[in-house]
């Protein structure tokens, strides 16, 4: 609906020309999108099932690079301890 909208507000601003909608033109609209509604929802659909694989790879890469730190200090932590031993 508010594809047709924007379209018909550059036919306005393009012809600029102002018509007036029938109740025939608004019930043809009222049928495409009734009849489009599904694909439209199925569209939607797919697109959140991509957005929530794109977030589960995110996350995992964001718990893989968090084990690499903790591994990379852990192992500092180690050496500074060392460090300080062979001091004393």
């Amino acid at each position: 609906m508010v594809y047709f909208s924007r379209k018909l507000a550059r036919l306005q601003i393009a012809n600029k020309i102002t018509m007036a909608l029938d109740q025939k033109d608004l019930e043809l609209v009222e049928r495409i999108v009734y009849k489009n509604g599904d694909d439209i929802a199925v569209s939607i659909a797919r697109s959140f099932e991509r957005l929530e694989e794109r977030t589960d790879a995110m996350e995992s890469r964001i718990y893989s690079r968090m084990a690499d730190v903790e591994v990379t200090t852990e192992g500092s932590r180690q050496d500074i301890l060392e460090a300080i031993a062979s001091l004393k």
